[in-house]
């Protein structure tokens, strides 16, 4: 199995704030990665094989402050969809798992702290998700009990919506 969890992320205000090098250390860092990843891992897996990719809240609902970071998340959504397709004939499932918000040392980092202080409590549960909160959806998909499941995008969102 391969698990693609790694991100860039940083806070812009405008448009022309975004250099484009920023812009294209996002794409590399979040999408660019995770495609010569799956392409490296792709000679040691067997069927029954699994790839889980982290994707974002932000395919759904793209944070405006976050534009690089939201588009590379619908990028890796729409890989996920696509290369589920592509490789269900090796018999390898492919997902993606919808984090949001929650609590990582990207927080603190990357946001101001006025958004730090109340991260999270937006959504029904009124808090942020802990990392560990988002293991057993990995390990699920990760695993035999999830054969039947390719394709798909499982938020943890606190109980935000994503339809």
């Amino acid at each position: 199995m391969l698990v693609n969890n790694a991100a860039l992320q940083r806070t812009y205000d405008e448009l022309e704030d975004i250099s484009d090098d920023d812009w294209d250390a996002h794409f590399d860092t979040n999408i660019g990665a995770m495609f010569r990843l799956c392409k490296a891992a792709l000679p040691h897996m067997e069927a029954g094989g699994s790839i889980v990719n982290t994707a974002s809240v932000n395919v759904d609902q793209p944070k405006p402050t976050l534009l690089p970071y939201a588009t590379t998340k619908g990028a890796i959504a729409n890989f996920t969809a696509g290369l589920a397709q592509l490789l269900a004939d090796r018999g390898i499932r492919v997902n993606s798992v919808l984090p949001g918000p929650i609590w990582t040392p990207l927080i603190p980092s990357t946001m101001p702290p006025d958004q730090v202080e109340d991260f999270g409590k937006q959504v029904p549960l009124g808090r942020p998700g802990q990392p560990a909160e988002l293991a057993p959806i990995y390990v699920l998909l990760a695993s035999d009990e999830a054969s039947y499941m390719s394709g798909g995008a499982y938020p943890v969102t606190g109980g935000n919506p994503i339809l």
